[in-house]
């Protein structure tokens, strides 16, 4: 390949600004990771200011390439180019680096600082935010451009991501690499910083795998190169790494890996390559003593160079450049796609189309029932021609899931379809295979990348393997939405190793995250309806394997009142039982049993904890009213968080221990989650709040 890169001294004056700024903004906070952005200076700034397509002056603009700084703790890897770049950060801000009301926080926060794409800090994470944006790319451009040849199209751009060794050990990167490159992800460009070096040191000590063997047994398309030369010393040939990148850009059938052999804290005398650079200051003599090496004034803390700055802040007129270019490609394409541009304009905006909710279904009432998973199912079909950035799928467990949307193509390369799974590359019925932890790391990125709306599914027990990703989502508070079905005891003779207890619970503990149990089929519906009508937090819908009843809506309260989290169900004065999900039907069992003996019990289906305690006092206290301090609660979990709803008068019904394995009526009877047991709380708490 025959290299056109114009290196200049002023670039290399400003990759050393660089290396100066980072020592410097960690020696001011006292603590950080300035080694990582030393040694990846001089690819940071390539990158910005030669091959990814960015306009400082419109971060968010829609034809940009995205870049992921998957080793979050190098925060100012990608703040000291924000700057540099022109994207509004000063040099105050990187003197205030992780100090109160920055912008410029320890790992990199999406939505508070301009140009970063997503949060970025527990390792892995960000590799999997990566591939899901290129998911995404592929995915939007069949939405808008999909008879567009490859690379003209003002919908393809690139996904740009730095990784470290904490990245590639983290087991998250083994399910979102193997996916990426069965999805032949070729508008993907990982850059591996292969330092050897962590915390504890020389990597030796825990990783001796070769990484880039790793990645073509993925089937990437991997480059190795070295900064380090055959006499033994270290040439950062910045060349070499442009011509890499453009190879990889080259590539269009496999996502690209560039494993990069550097020196971490270059060229700090005595700290480099030491886990001291990794994640310390490195002290006030090593930084005059580096400082001095690349010829800057050691007592000058925070450096103006203007001159270098002003030379680094040229490529605003090359990105004002590429986004004018975008956009008369964009025009051009808006002029001969009117429906398409709607709907772009439409879900840029991320709003839904007018009388989508006349798709959705009603149950009618049935004793018998079904599973609202196989509700859930049903209502996600119904949603597909009205929807069109409606996609997901599941961990494998598609049919147990009730994920898939009848007849829509699966996501998937031509080469890989199978009988069962016919689809193209442009599909939306989505495949993570056995990848609970890579399918939320990877559905993060696909929101992140802005048109559409995935969905993702497994056993509710397995979200334990999603909740780094599941806790980020709600963190940057992005509308994902997740399918955790088998959501109790209720799933039966799988056994312990497969209900959830304490899940729930856990799950409603992660702030800005809505869980919600649907009771029955029609709750259901309400549910999903109310979701997707938020764009600003993540939310799990629990549902049920087995048959919960359709109640009869003309006997009891309009299942509406879903929406606002928690309603009466069946009215009483005397006691409340609040139930969720399948559990419900036994608070109303319940209450036919109190009855009898003269005792009025109000029934309370509470689907949704987060969103009832977003409604005002007035609705709170009419659907539980503080006088009534006879309470009940019945889920089938762990039942202790549930005095927060019972008060000191309460009882609570439900599961304290690991199941077993056995018929789901056998347990909910043998375990006393039953309509007797809930009943005889009832006369207990009774009894309490009359004493």
């Amino acid at each position: 390949m025959t290299s056109i890169l114009d290196w200049s001294p002023a670039d290399e004056r400003a990759v050393d600004l660089i290396r100066v700024l980072a020592m410097d903004a960690v020696q001011e906070a006292g603590n950080g990771h300035p080694g990582t952005a030393m040694s990846l200076a001089p690819a940071a700034y390539l990158l910005y200011q030669r091959l990814l397509r960015h306009d400082p002056a419109d971060p968010k603009w829609p034809g940009r390439d995205r870049f992921v700084l998957s080793c979050g703790h190098s925060s100012l890897t990608l703040y000291i180019q924000l700057y540099l770049s022109g994207y509004g950060l000063t040099l105050d801000d990187l003197k205030t680096y992780r100090k109160w009301g920055s912008i410029t926080p320890g790992h990199p926060e999406h939505g508070l600082t301009p140009g970063v794409e997503t949060t970025t800090g527990p390792l892995g994470q960000g590799l999997g935010n990566a591939v899901g944006m290129a998911m995404a790319t592929r995915r939007e451009r069949g939405l808008f451009d999909p008879g567009a040849a490859p690379g003209t199209s003002p919908f393809d751009h690139f996904i740009y991501a730095f990784a470290s060794d904490g990245d590639i050990e983290e087991g998250v990167s083994h399910e979102v690499s193997s996916l990426a490159g069965h999805h032949q992800l070729g508008n993907l460009i990982v850059l591996y910083d292969d330092n050897s070096i962590s915390i504890e040191d020389d990597t030796n000590i825990a990783k001796s795998e070769d990484v880039a063997a790793r990645y073509e047994a993925y089937r990437w398309h991997v480059q190795r190169l070295s900064w380090h030369t055959a006499d033994g010393g270290y040439h950062e040939n910045v060349r070499a790494l442009y011509d890499a990148f453009e190879a990889a850009r080259a590539v269009t059938d496999k996502p690209s890996f560039i494993a990069l052999r550097t020196i971490i804290g270059w060229p700090a005398p005595n700290k480099q390559n030491t886990g001291a650079a990794h994640g310390s200051a490195l002290g006030a003599p090593e930084v005059a003593a580096t400082k001095e090496i690349l010829h800057f004034d050691p007592a000058v803390k925070f450096p103006v160079e203007e001159e270098a700055v002003n030379h680094a802040r040229q490529v605003a007129g090359r990105g004002k450049a590429l986004h004018a270019e975008w956009e008369e490609s964009f025009q051009a394409w808006a002029r001969a796609n009117p429906e398409r541009k709607a709907l772009f304009d439409r879900l840029a905006k991320r709003e839904l189309p007018e009388g989508w909710t006349d798709v959705l279904p009603t149950f009618p009432a049935d004793e018998k029932g079904t599973g609202t998973r196989r509700a859930s199912g049903k209502i996600l079909t119904a949603l597909a021609p009205v929807l069109p950035e409606l996609w997901g799928g599941s961990a494998d467990l598609a049919e147990s899931n009730n994920t898939t949307m009848e007849g829509e193509p699966s996501f998937i390369p031509a080469v890989h379809q199978t009988a069962m799974w016919p689809g193209g590359p442009y599909g939306r019925t989505l495949h993570f295979g056995i990848r609970e932890h890579g399918m939320g790391s990877i559905m993060n990125g696909m929101v992140l990348h802005g048109a559409t709306r995935p969905y993702g599914g497994t056993f509710l027990v397995f979200s334990d393997y999603m909740r780094p990703a599941v806790r980020l989502a709600a963190l940057m508070e992005q509308p994902v939405t997740y399918v955790w079905t088998h959501d109790s005891i209720g799933l039966g003779e799988d056994g312990p190793t497969h209900q959830p207890i304490e899940h729930l619970w856990s799950l409603r503990n992660i702030p800005g995250l809505d869980i919600v149990r649907p009771a029955d089929a029609n709750e259901t519906v309400v549910a999903w309806r109310t979701i997707l009508e938020q764009t600003d937090r993540p939310a799990g819908l629990c549902l049920t394997r087995q048959n919960v009843p359709t109640f009869d809506r003309e006997r009891f309260a309009s299942a509406e009142g879903t929406a606002r989290g928690g309603y009466v169900l069946a009215e009483g004065t005397d006691v409340i039982l609040i139930g969720t999900g399948s559990e419900v039907q036994i608070a109303v069992a319940a209450r036919e049993l109190l009855a009898a003996d003269g005792i009025s019990a109000r029934v309370v289906s509470l689907p949704c904890v987060e969103w009832f305690r977003q409604q005002d006092n007035s609705y709170q206290e009419d659907v539980l009213p503080a006088a009534m301090r006879a309470r009940v609660s019945v889920e089938a979990g762990i039942t202790e968080p549930w005095k927060t709803f019972v008060g000191d008068a309460g009882e609570s019904v439900g599961i304290n221990h690991f199941g077993a394995s056995a018929a789901e009526k056998t347990l909910y009877k043998e375990f006393g989650i039953t309509a007797e047991a809930v009943a005889s709380a009832a006369r207990a708490s009774l009894a309490k709040a009359r004493a």
